[in-house]
Formats: structure tokens, sequence, C-alpha cells
């Protein structure tokens, strides 16, 4: 897999794909989706948004996965959080009431992004050769991004990766190994994603 974003004239990003690299990418955004879960119904036409706002009912417990702890983690607590002084009730309090007000808007966000990767492989057509170029513009890159981003992160979560110089045994995994193919598709997500950021 050697395809990295290059920029487009005017703006935008463009990566030439195979069709084994568009249905591993597939694969892996539908996976996420279903991971994520269902998205928030669409209010009523006549609904008040300030009141839809303080009416918010999100969750107020982190997730028991590490994969969507790791994509929805603590707003307070943990490094960089408050200072010692702050007790754990507190920080967890906190935390709870600042999930209840954000998590729905943050995983509609993260639907968004995925599905907007869904979308873009879904309209490529491959040559002859099997390979698609796949022009990205407009908001897409961004979305892309924090797709590619949610993706790497899930994956580092399922093979408890926490640092980036902490994997490098995981990197020099036999063939054999059953985690091998998730390490590869963490390691070419990354490119894309530095290739993508470097275009931007």
């Amino acid at each position: 897999m050697g395809g990295t974003f290059q920029p487009l004239k005017g703006g935008g990003a463009a990566i030439a794909l195979d069709e084994i690299e568009i249905s591993i990418l597939r694969s892996l955004a539908v996976q996420l989706l279903e991971l994520i879960g269902p998205g928030e119904p669409e209010p009523a036409e006549d609904a008040d948004p300030l009141a839809a706002l303080f009416a918010s009912d999100g969750p107020t417990e982190p997730p028991a996965d590490p994969a969507l702890a790791r994509l929805f983690p603590d707003a307070y607590g943990g490094p960089g959080g408050p200072g010692p002084e702050e007790d754990a009730e507190e920080l967890r309090v906190r935390s709870a009431e600042f999930r209840r007000f954000t998590e729905n808007d943050l995983r509609t966000r993260k639907r968004e992004d995925v599905l907007a990767v869904v979308h873009s492989l879904d309209r490529l057509t491959p040559a002859g050769d099997g390979a698609a170029v796949l022009e990205l513009s407009g908001e897409l890159p961004l979305r892309w991004l924090g797709a590619l981003n949610d993706l790497r992160l899930t994956i580092a979560a399922r093979l408890d990766i926490t640092e980036d110089d902490e994997s490098a045994a995981l990197f020099r995994l036999p063939d054999d190994d059953p985690r091998k193919p998730m390490v590869m598709a963490y390691l070419w997500l990354g490119g894309l994603q530095e290739t993508l950021i470097e275009t931007l």
C-alpha cells in the first residue's frame, strides 16, 4: 500500500487507491460506524434549540469499551487535567456533566466524518489497472483527517498502543502473528494521515 495524498491545484488533496485499498478503507470505516453507534434523531422543525441544549440528556459515564473510551475521553482528570487540589469525586462529577452535554454532538460529528469517507469511496470507479483517483476538496479533507485519526485511535486501543515509542515491538511482529494485519493497517493509516496533513 504505497499511495500517498498529493496536493490538488486550487486546494484539496488527491490519492490513487487500488481496489484492495478501497475495500480495506471502506471496511474499517464501516466497522468504526458500527462502533460509534447510531446518531441522535433529528429534532422537530418547531423545536426550541435553546431548550434542546439545556435538556440534553447524553451519557454521563465513560464508555466501557477501551476504543470508545479513547474516542470519547473524560474532559477532566488524567494527564493535563486540573491540579492535585481537585479530588477524584469532583473530577468525576465535572467529567460526567461535560460528557452529558457534549458526547452526543461529538458522536454525531465523528459519524459524519466517517460517513464522508464511506461516501467518497463509494463514488470511486477503479480504472482498467484497478486504481482510482480520489479527489478531496472543500470540507472533505478535514472530514477525512478526523476519520483517519479516529480509525488510528481505535486500532491503537485494540493493540494497546498508548505512545508511539511503546509500539516499536509491535512493528517487528512475525508475519504469523494475528495482530500483524492490524499493525499494518495502523501504520498505513498513519502514513495517509501524515501525507494528508502535509498537503493542507
